[in-house]
């Protein structure tokens, strides 16, 4: 039990609050924190990391893989309560609602997810862009 009180502690000093929100239609979204950190997250890395289950996932060897949305764009964001927003997409996905701390999430280690991304594409021979375009 202390474990797991310990744990819920440990992630709530971890929560960051978001100070500003920025949608730059259709590119990029940016996001910055009360802790002074900020970052510009492009419209495929948002896309690629959908917190939500898409029918155009394509499930290789276990592993969750969207490929070609190197040309998607944002159309718009919908504020959800006061934790996160839903991000519509122009290739119709507007189903993942991103949380504040998913936005920090991704931001702290967007290097490191675009890099295990392409890894991912590479090792299933498939690429970034579009069907029709290399």
């Amino acid at each position: 039990m202390l474990t797991a009180i310990q744990r819920i502690n440990t992630v709530a000093e971890e929560t960051v609050r978001l100070t500003r929100f920025a949608l730059h239609a259709p590119k990029c979204v940016e996001v910055e924190f009360a802790d002074g950190r900020a970052f510009k997250l492009s419209a495929e890395f948002l896309r690629i990391n959908s917190p939500a289950v898409d029918g155009k996932i394509r499930s290789i060897g276990g592993e969750k893989v969207i490929s070609g949305r190197r040309l998607v764009g944002i159309m718009s964001a919908e504020p959800v309560g006061n934790y996160g927003v839903r991000l519509n997409f122009d290739d119709l996905h507007k189903t993942g609602i991103y949380s504040w701390d998913y936005f920090y999430h991704l931001g702290s280690n967007r290097f490191t997810l675009m890099r295990n991304y392409i890894k991912t594409l590479k090792k299933y021979g498939l690429s970034r862009d579009p069907r029709g375009r290399k």
